[in-house]
């Protein structure tokens, strides 16, 4: 992102005769000339990549990322109704800061000029397209513009974006979401557990036992002589994790890693091993009862008896192997793994989340909606399912319910997460998911366009998102910005994810 400098005209020469002089900058939007006091003016930018926030203003174009700071970019275009225009070299952003930094989107920034008081005029006879009540004055025959509008932003901010407006009146209502309510426990008659699939068979392991799920990395350092097992290390926030693939662990055909691939990080204590999978599936919500130990007779021999029960799903139709993570541990490929990387990096081990979790880090649950990506703490999951083939509508179902699928026996109200944040509707496809969450007492499903990992968030990382309105600042209060990863992750207050209004519609659905 380049910050420009202006060439700022010199004052001239009178000493204290020019202390009423004031500075404008002044640019182009749809074809008019606007000003603005310098005073606010923070610097001008060429206008950044941005990440869509929905329930936000349409004339928010996003968030952007300035030098570790959130960034709203407004398009000044929309705000004053004029045709949309695509950015082109001359485009630019004008920080403002109101109270808070906001980019403007302008066509082009001309120029920075000196103006007398007695060039201000007023705006009573202006008659034009831009609402009169967001200019504060005319400037004439100034920077070779015969007519130069004023722009109050502070009303035009008040106008748009009232939440932003509040901000010096309230500092602290943008303060984190708090913590996720305690209605979210585990049944103890059930496992909970991560799947993925490797060479089309599908395993799963218990997700107390899963520190995070994280794409494969570009770069994969290899280690010499180690177990053709172990495909090298990678570096996963400043520690060395070795890097397992299961595929050879089990004696299966060797495949390249693709975009499907994904890692999951298994941790037993101190240690944690990465674990190559060819696609991760799902989080499986299963009944003990339908759990049984592996037949003695196909147990693997040797060192690692890694798998040891099987769930049968959907009438027995859908096995799933469960890997037992501390088997995984006591095998001697693991072992070494984790040798070599104490040797190489001892501290890599003490910065390892131990059991009892860091309080230094959030673990989220990351998905994809439209172009963004968005996460929900991990304990407010459920579980994650895929979409049936059907979904049942019940008449005189609330508008915002999809309809409702049959899981394990109970009647789950299912909304379009799409629909819920005004964003185009999706046609189905194999990526999307039903993240499952209970919401005061009633399990409710969201559909999403793909759920991609669990990921461990700094809070350094973490801000309160920018205000923009009611509904986005309840749902979407906080934002991880992720500079080093050109990544900006909304995340998601699933206790407001159904207004108190529509709750008992809701709950007339479940079972």
């Amino acid at each position: 992102m380049t910050t420009e400098t202006l060439d700022t005209p010199a004052a001239a020469d009178g000493g204290d005769e020019q202390s009423d002089t004031r500075q404008f900058v002044t640019f182009l939007v749809g074809g008019e000339v606007f000003a603005v006091d310098m005073a606010p003016v923070q610097e001008i930018i060429r206008v950044p990549d941005v990440v869509r926030v929905p329930l936000a203003p349409r004339t928010l174009d996003g968030l952007s990322n300035l030098r570790g700071r959130v960034l709203p970019i407004i398009s000044l275009r929309r705000i004053f109704g004029f045709a949309e225009q695509e950015h082109d070299d001359s485009t630019r952003a004008v920080v403002i800061d109101m109270g808070q930094a906001l980019g403007f989107v302008v066509d082009r920034v001309a120029s920075v000029i000196n103006v007398e008081p007695a060039q201000i005029e007023g705006v009573d006879s202006l008659r034009g397209t831009i609402d009169s009540e967001l200019l504060t004055g005319i400037l004439k025959d100034v920077g070779g513009y015969p007519m130069v509008m004023i722009l109050d932003f502070g009303r035009l901010i008040a106008q748009e974006f009232a939440e932003i407006a509040q901000i010096a009146r309230s500092p602290g209502a943008a303060a984190a979401v708090g913590e996720s309510d305690g209605e979210d426990e585990a049944d103890s008659d059930e496992l909970q557990l991560v799947s993925f699939s490797v060479a089309g068979q599908e395993y799963a392991i218990d997700i107390s036992s899963v520190q995070e799920i994280v794409q494969v990395p570009e770069n994969i350092v290899h280690v010499p002589n180690s177990s053709a097992h172990v495909l090298g290390l990678m570096t996963l926030r400043e520690r060395l994790l070795p890097l397992v693939s299961l595929r050879s662990l089990f004696s299966l055909p060797a495949r390249e890693i693709d975009e499907g691939s994904r890692v999951v990080v298994v941790a037993l204590g101190s240690a944690a091993v990465g674990v190559v999978t060819d696609s991760v599936s799902e989080v499986l919500r299963v009944p003990r009862d339908v759990v049984d130990a592996m037949p003695a007779l196909m147990a693997r021999d040797g060192d690692m008896a890694d798998i040891n029960q099987i769930c049968r799903l959907d009438g027995g139709k859908r096995l799933v192997s469960i890997i037992a993570a501390d088997n995984m541990f006591r095998h001697s490929v693991v072992k070494d793994a984790l040798t070599t990387v104490s040797t190489m990096n001892d501290d890599a081990r003490d910065d390892v989340l131990d059991e009892d979790g860091n309080d230094d880090e959030e673990q989220v649950v990351v998905f994809r909606l439209a172009d963004g990506e968005f996460g929900v703490p991990i304990d407010s999951v459920q579980e994650i399912v895929r979409i049936p083939d059907e979904l049942t509508h019940v008449p005189k179902a609330p508008p915002f319910v999809e309809g409702v699928i049959n899981l394990r026996g109970s009647v789950l109200p299912v909304i379009d997460q799409r629909k819920r944040l005004d964003l185009p509707p999706l046609e189905r496809n194999d990526r999307q998911r039903i993240m499952v969450f209970l919401l005061a007492g009633v399990r409710t499903g969201f559909i999403v366009d793909a759920v991609t990992e669990v990921l461990k968030v700094p809070r350094t990382a973490i801000e309160a998102s920018p205000r923009l309105s009611g509904a986005q600042s309840r749902l979407l209060g906080r934002v991880a910005n992720l500079e080093k990863q050109k990544r900006m992750i909304q995340f998601i207050e699933p206790a407001h994810l159904i207004d108190d209004a529509d709750r008992e519609s809701l709950a007339g659905l479940g079972g």
